[in-house]
């Protein structure tokens, strides 16, 4: 596959972060992926290409897009690839975004229903920029899917839409399934790795869609591996609790590139299912915590299971 075509080739944003570089650490054996080389890989990479789609498994530089697109499962990133922030850890683009696609969300429907995805994940960058932070292009890229697939469920992972008061109320009322926003460290860790954020920003807005939409199933996630300690995972999942969130996602931070914050650690297989077991235990509906795990990676199956654990739970 040629530089051309395999958009994880590229090292998009040297210039991103403002540091020496840190050579990428080597990867243990449980974290290493084959190359994604399949004929559905291809064909999924082509329609994304003919709508003028951007995925964040491809921005991000997800280790699962191999596995993921094999099975037609992507996740659709709206309002352009460049992001407003420029997170350490995080290897989309930064810098000054394009205008809004007003047939994006259109796109977005039409690969859904050529892909037959039975649950989406719909994405964003930052768009610090915007006077709704992009909430409304979440809100018709929602009711576009809705037309098109209407037994689709619909999962969206959105910015913290900081100062963009009513943003998240234009997600809620479009009616997604999950709401989804990631804390992505321990606030400790936030001025490095974060710094464009507010830890108790994302856990207000967490706390928001669920007052807004009780029914709402509410998800966040967070990395490690960035030199945070298991009391403040700890906290932060009393803090998830508190906001009232259903599910949580723990997985490893990987190095994007010499550029981004190096990596501190790889925790074992057995210290997330450690993770795991305390967040069962502090009240979570649904946990998924390996070194691979990434807030869409199996997001239907776990939509699945998630419906099912609060139902018995309500029984």
């Amino acid at each position: 596959m040629t530089a051309t075509t395999d958009p994880l080739a590229r090292v998009r944003h040297p210039e991103k972060v403002n540091k020496p570089d840190n050579p990428v650490t080597r990867k243990p054996a449980w974290i290493r992926v084959k190359a994604p080389v399949s004929r559905e890989y291809q064909d999924t990479l082509k329609l994304m290409r003919g709508l003028k789609l951007h995925t964040v498994c491809e921005e991000a530089a997800c280790p699962n897009i191999g596995e993921c697109w094999k099975h037609h499962h992507a996740t659709f990133m709206i309002l352009g690839a460049t992001c407003t922030r420029a997170c350490a850890f995080c290897n989309v683009a930064t810098g000054r975004p394009g205008a809004v696609d007003e047939n994006e969300p259109g796109h977005v429907a039409e690969a859904v229903a050529e892909l037959g995805l039975w649950h989406v994940v719909v994405t964003s960058v930052d768009r610090d920029d915007l006077p709704d932070g992009g909430a409304n292009q979440f809100a018709e890229t929602i009711r576009q899917i809705r037309k098109t697939s209407p037994s689709t469920t619909i999962e969206v992972l959105t910015p913290d839409f900081m100062k963009k008061p009513g943003a998240v109320k234009i997600v809620v009322d479009a009616g997604p399934d999950v709401f989804n926003h990631n804390l992505e460290t321990v606030p400790r860790l936030y001025p490095t790795i974060r710094p464009g954020a507010r830890y108790f920003t994302s856990l207000a807005l967490l706390a928001k869609a669920k007052e807004l939409s009780p029914g709402l199933f509410t998800k966040s996630g967070i990395m490690v591996g960035l030199g945070e300690t298991p009391d403040e995972i700890g906290q932060v999942m009393d803090d998830l609790r508190a906001a009232d969130v259903d599910f949580l996602t723990i997985g490893q931070y990987l190095q994007p590139t010499p550029k981004h914050t190096a990596v501190d650690r790889f925790p074992t297989p057995e210290e997330f299912e450690a993770y795991a077991a305390q967040a069962r235990a502090k009240g979570f509906h649904m946990v998924a915590s390996t070194p691979l795990t990434r807030s869409s990676y199996h997001a239907g199956d776990d939509f699945v299971r998630l419906r099912a654990a609060r139902a018995a739970k309500a029984v």
